[in-house]
């Protein structure tokens, strides 16, 4: 097949890619797409969204539970865990469809394949039909990444589980040991958790959630262990005996080390970036650590190649890989583009109660040298919060004395992922207390407690 040119080439095509491609075509540029599995990523086929689609339904049956505190009756509750993931796949698919249609209306090319650089500007695609050679001007690697494996600690589909086999259960685990406390151990030890595992997270470092602020981390392990969670934390999982029908996991804690057996076991230890076989070392692509190294506009230092999302590093965020190729199709299409601020990138996690943050730690801005304003509001003071029944959380921000610049926020409870928000938009807007403070938030609304954490932080809160 005779090789086409074209303004841009998009390697994977997960929420960084995918939304690269279409912003590139709305601004002129003809594009290509290459993917080699299926469009929409691992974020949309395999974690953000089918992960949200199986915590929905364990919310709801845990709140079907508490039936009675608001006056209701539920008789007999259950769950049926094949339909629950049919549920989630199915969400999964009519996104994943969804992107497909995207393509099409925005006259992007679409190319199933693996793909290969053999030089600048090239790129072989290994198609089901056979090898097909594309020309870019300019080409967008964001190859995402993939669950990191740790040696003896390797999934087996059957009794050791990644993230796939997680989302696809063969069976309901009865006792359940999850490595790793990040975003993705934990939503899964709370969903399995709700529906009835008995489950132990074991984390490496001397906190659950160890990228939050140590005060949330704190209030959520609390509310993990209220939920009958066994949290080990400063201890490592050295080996898995498996058998028919159990693991035995030698977990060391402070130099000792005991035997606990499971039935299942989920690894949720990290990502590895995808940065293989693409032929990147051949072009003078420089990589560290599994990830391609790319300055603030996330260039390469070869020139028309750029890398954007997981396999450009942290924070391993859908939205940070959507807004970087949105800033590289401007800056490819010779627009003003503005560089991706990752301590502007909020974090949630989807368990409960929920955790959201952005900017920077408690700890953080003191190691930077802020002179800090703390303020603190919890659930329990939110007339919406006990209206809902969910009393159990809290709010803390963090300002510069100095400026009043808002430094940081963190949040743990009832819809935190979708509070987290307003303070993102402050922070892009570069608010001030003052400019917090004089906002008028709606009653009776959880956004309230964001006013009042403000309040708190300068000596003013209302209602604590």
């Amino acid at each position: 097949m005779a090789a086409i040119t074209y303004d841009l080439a998009v390697i994977g095509a997960g929420p960084g890619g995918y939304v690269a491609a279409i912003r590139g075509a709305q601004l002129g540029l003809k594009v290509v797409i290459i993917e080699r599995e299926h469009l929409g990523g691992i974020c949309l086929n395999w974690g953000c969204i089918p992960t949200k689609a199986m915590l929905r339904s364990s919310e709801v049956f845990h709140l079907m539970h508490r039936a009675k505190e608001f006056g209701l009756k539920a008789d007999n509750i259950g769950y049926d865990l094949d339909a629950v993931v049919k549920r989630s796949r199915g969400v999964a698919a009519q996104l994943s469809g969804g992107v497909g249609h995207l393509m099409k209306k925005n006259k992007i090319t679409v190319v199933m394949g693996e793909a290969t650089l053999p030089a600048k500007g090239k790129i072989s695609v290994k198609t089901e039909k056979g090898p097909e050679d594309i020309t870019a001007k300019n080409i967008i690697i964001a190859t995402g990444a993939r669950a990191r494996t740790l040696p003896g600690l390797e999934a087996d589909g059957d009794r050791v589980w990644m993230y796939k086999d997680a989302l696809t259960p063969k069976h309901m685990p009865k006792k359940l040991l999850v490595i790793g406390s990040g975003a993705i151990g934990i939503e899964f030890a709370s969903f399995y958790n709700t529906l009835g595992a008995e489950t132990t997270v074991v984390e490496v470092m001397d906190r659950v959630l160890p990228v939050e602020d140590a005060e949330i981390s704190a209030f959520a392990k609390k509310q993990f262990v209220k939920q009958g969670m066994t949290i080990m934390e400063k201890s490592i999982v050295k080996q898995l005996d498996r058998s028919k029908d159990k693991v035995t996991a030698h977990i060391e804690t402070g130099g000792k080390t005991e035997k606990h057996d499971f039935d299942t076991v989920i690894s949720a230890v990290g990502i590895v970036g995808n940065v293989e076989a693409l032929g990147l070392e051949g072009l003078g692509v420089k990589i560290d650590r599994t990830h391609v190294v790319t300055d603030e506009y996330c260039r390469t230092g070869v020139d028309g190649l750029y890398a954007i999302g997981d396999v450009a590093g942290a924070p391993w965020l859908a939205h940070k890989a959507s807004h970087e190729g949105v800033m590289v199709a401007e800056l490819i299409a010779g627009k003003h583009a503005h560089p991706v601020k990752p301590e502007s990138i909020a974090g949630c996690t989807y368990c409960h109660p929920q955790v959201a943050s952005v900017g920077y730690t408690e700890a953080k801005a003191k190691e930077l040298g802020y002179d800090i304003n703390v303020g603190r509001f919890p659930f329990i003071g939110n007339g919406k919060a006990i209206a809902l029944g969910e009393p159990e959380g809290m709010i803390k921000t963090i300002f510069d004395k100095k400026t009043g610049e808002l430094l940081g926020a963190h949040m743990v409870g009832a819809e935190v992922t979708e509070l987290i928000q307003g303070y993102v938009v402050g922070r892009q807007l570069e608010t001030t207390e003052e400019d917090l403070m004089n906002t008028v938030f709606p009653h009776p609304t959880l956004s309230e407690m964001m006013h009042e954490s403000v309040l708190d932080a300068y000596g003013r809160v209302i209602h604590m």
